[in-house]
């Protein structure tokens, strides 16, 4: 089973002022990628560096950023291509969700993921087979 995580769910592993979220990200990152399990996107790496190094209580500095994204991409990624944008936006107006969302289910579901981890969206909620899993709850 192939999971998809969410940038929040990454930023959360160096959440230090939530440390009951950060046991959760830490636990759920271990388990799933040793199975094999955890699939990201480009634009999670993206998001993620740009939010572990400015929105963070004690932000990452950009070397530590970086490594961890390096780390990060021996997972498997989905690159966002042309036609996974048109299909995000055509999802984003038929389900009225923000584009940024949409894109994130849109990577989840062409890499073949069953669960989306994430905060962002509702809990519980299944959207072309992809069921939306609150790692927090």
């Amino acid at each position: 089973m192939k999971v998809f995580l969410d940038t929040n769910v990454l930023v959360h592993l160096f959440d230090a002022g939530s440390p009951r979220k950060q046991a959760r990200a830490q636990d759920l990152l271990k388990s799933r990628a040793a199975a094999g399990e955890v699939l990201l996107s480009t634009q999670i790496l993206q998001e993620f560096y740009v939010a572990a190094t400015r929105k963070l209580a004690t932000p990452l500095d950009e070397a530590t950023a970086y490594a961890t994204v390096k780390e990060l991409t021996a997972l498997p990624i989905v690159e966002i291509d042309a036609g996974m944008v048109l299909a995000a936006i055509q999802r984003s107006q038929l389900r009225k969700l923000s584009f940024w969302d949409a894109l994130v289910i849109q990577s989840a579901i062409e890499g073949g993921a069953s669960i989306l981890y994430t905060e962002d969206l509702q809990d519980g909620a299944v959207i072309d087979g992809l069921k939306i899993v609150n790692p927090f709850r």
